[in-house]
């Protein structure tokens, strides 16, 4: 015994992983393109934007009819309403050829197309047909029932990001966008050596003196859990010769080797004697100071890792899981690491629908000052690709509560096996630049979490302290400055970049083309055959465009129609379902033209106590970075 500690140069954890690490190449092995019913479980290395807007209509929510809601104001059991039937009807897969037009209505079913005209879904139950004309017992307002153009995803979104595990949700959103293939990072292949006299494989009969070989199993699903490809080698007996020889093709082979047993330095001790002769430069730690997994022997060669775990199962995998693992998640482009339930408090109140049980999406905010958890609902629709693929979890609200207030205590089922604390959270308003530095961060492995609530929410969430830096764009009430009078003692304004807010139309529409913005507002005030998009309230875009038509005494045709983004307006507009909205310039394709408004700034208002976090400075020097900038002016902005 006093021979082996002689041999062994025990140093500190950190220090063994700081040499082991320095003798590595530590970036993922290279990519490559695989069919997605391969995808399962791998990780993305580039960003997915989809080629499609899902939908890529504006389709009806339930079998019912078509209607303007306006038309239904006042129905109820007692005092229906009567539209007069028309005799197109939409089935699935339909294009409807009529419009909708006042005091009308026209059937669809579950999944068909929207016509022309029609603001609103009327539900099957909730009406009768008599004599030719729909008998309306229940008010609807617009938007009701359906689901819009683009109000899942548009056409160029980002809606996977580079460094992404994809599991059943993320390959769920890329068959819902139509990609049969996908780019992934290749798996290190890890090779698996189990060494000893008294090793034997699991089946075989036990025998005095003898072990089962629980270590390679427990390796290999170690190794497979983290993203690697798991290859065993075998069982290799006290023979030195045979061991150096599966060593070397392990070597050529695999990309990490990992050994069992025999990492002392005593008479049976084979393994150190053959990984001993590596170089290049051979081995880097050789004893370090873990209880358990002291003996732990690190080498290198040819830039590989050939590591000695001890021999005893648990000291084999923690040791493992502490120089090993974060290697391989390296190598396979980052894999993540997790729980199952977790308990949180709501972010905001919530209603549901007496009656029935509710599953509601949730994403998880870590609160730094008690890491207690805040969960903010994302959002409900079964049709909805991406707020399941973004959510952490789901709570379920009982049939029996309308209400869950604020700060109510809930129970969080994960979607994924643990959760993902992200490294930023960004709460606020959306922007393609924003996307473009959040993307830029996690391939430098910082992990983010951005939810779109507005600028309003966003602020909020900032003095509340839920949120590391908000994306706003708000307008002051005198109309001379953006954003700065948001500030209180509790928050902090970072200058983003200028963006511009205009009037997108269809390329040729005669009815908008060379006209000034005050002719354009004149215009859709009087003729009501001219459709607008609106956007979401509390976004900033929708304070310019109250602020744009705040002179006018009725709102245009589609004023109640809200989307939630600046790509989903240019998605309803292309489609033709609106004539007109307000969007940044940003999200323009060539079947799109452009009126600008104005520029207003896009800036970042950051909580005072969050200012000094590493992940909030490597997104300021993210922003300040020369080739970001140049993206971002690429992209149509304008730099302070």
């Amino acid at each position: 015994m006093a021979e082996q500690q002689q041999f062994l140069e025990v140093i500190n954890r950190d220090e063994a992983e700081e040499r082991f690490h320095r003798a590595l190449d530590l970036q993922p092995l290279g990519v490559e393109l695989i069919s997605l019913h391969q995808a399962l479980g791998r990780i993305l290395a580039q960003d997915v934007h989809s080629a499609h807007n899902i939908p890529s209509f504006d389709r009806s929510n339930y079998d019912g009819y078509a209607v303007k809601a306006t038309n239904t104001h006042g129905a109820t059991e007692e005092t229906p309403c009567s539209l007069l039937l028309l005799d197109e009807t939409i089935a699935t897969a339909v294009v409807p050829q009529t419009e909708v037009t006042p005091g009308c209505a026209m059937s669809v079913a579950t999944g068909g197309m929207l016509p022309r005209g029609a603001d609103a879904i009327v539900m099957i139950e909730h009406t009768d047909v008599v004599d030719g004309n729909l008998i309306v017992r229940k008010t609807v307002n617009a938007g009701f029932g359906i689901s819009f153009a683009g109000s899942d995803i548009t056409a160029g979104e980002i809606v996977l990001r580079q460094g992404d595990l994809l599991t059943s949700r993320e390959t769920g959103v890329l068959a819902a966008i139509g990609e049969s293939q996908v780019l992934v990072y290749q798996k290190p292949k890890v090779g698996i050596i189990s060494t000893g006299d008294e090793i034997i494989p699991p089946g075989e009969c036990m025998q005095p003196a003898m072990v089962f070989d629980s270590n390679a199993r427990i390796l290999a699903d170690a190794v497979t859990e983290l993203g690697g490809s798991p290859v065993i080698l075998g069982i290799v007996q006290d023979d030195e010769q045979q061991l150096e020889n599966l060593l070397i093709q392990a070597i050529a082979d695999c990309d990490v080797i990992l050994l069992s047993g025999g990492t002392s330095k005593g008479e049976g001790d084979i393994s150190y004697k053959v990984v001993e002769k590596l170089k290049d430069p051979g081995i880097v730690a050789h004893g370090v100071a873990l209880k358990p997994g002291k003996p732990i022997c690190l080498a290198v060669t040819q830039q590989k890792p050939v590591v000695i775990l001890p021999g005893f199962p648990t000291s084999a995998i923690f040791t493992f899981h502490e120089f090993i693992a974060p290697v391989i998640r390296q190598l396979a482009g980052n894999t993540p690491v997790d729980e199952t339930q977790l308990a949180a408090k709501m972010a905001v109140r919530v209603r549901s629908e007496i009656g029935r049980t509710e599953y509601l999406l949730v994403g998880l905010v870590e609160l730094p000052d008690d890491n207690s958890l805040v969960a903010y609902p994302m959002g409900k629709g079964s049709g909805s690709v991406t707020t399941f693929s973004h959510a952490d979890g789901f709570i379920t609200i009982d049939r029996h509560h309308e209400i869950l207030d604020e700060e109510s205590p809930v129970s969080v089922t994960l979607l994924g096996k643990e959760l993902v604390i992200a490294d930023l959270v960004v709460i606020g308003s959306h922007c393609v630049g924003l996307d473009l530095i959040l993307s830029t961060l996690q391939q430098d492995g910082t992990h983010s979490k951005l939810m779109t609530v507005g600028s309003t929410g966003g602020v909020e969430a900032a003095r509340r302290g839920e949120c590391d830096i908000a994306g706003v764009h708000l307008l002051n009430g005198a109309g001379t400055s953006y954003n700065e009078h948001l500030l209180d003692d509790s928050l902090e304004l970072v200058k983003g970049y200028k963006r511009t807010q205009g009037i997108i139309f269809r390329q040729g529409d005669s009815r908008f083309k060379g006209k000034t913005v005050e002719e354009i507002v004149r215009l859709v005030a009087t003729d009501p055959s001219i459709h607008m998009v609106n956007r979401n309230r509390g976004s900033g875009t929708r304070i310019l465009i109250d602020q744009l038509l705040c002179q006018l005494e009725v709102k245009p045709t589609g004023y109640s129609m809200q989307s939630r983004s600046h790509h989903a307006v240019a998605a309803s507009i292309e489609h033709g379902s609106a004539d007109w909205g307000v969007a940044i310039k940003g999200v323009l394709n060539p079947a799109l033209d452009f009126i600008p408004i104005a520029d207003e700034e896009f800036d970042f208002i950051i909580p005072t106590k969050r200012r000094g976090k590493t992940a909030v400075t490597q997104f300021l020097n993210t922003l300040s970075n020369a080739d970001i900038r140049a993206k971002l002016t690429e992209l149509g902005f304008e730099l302070h």
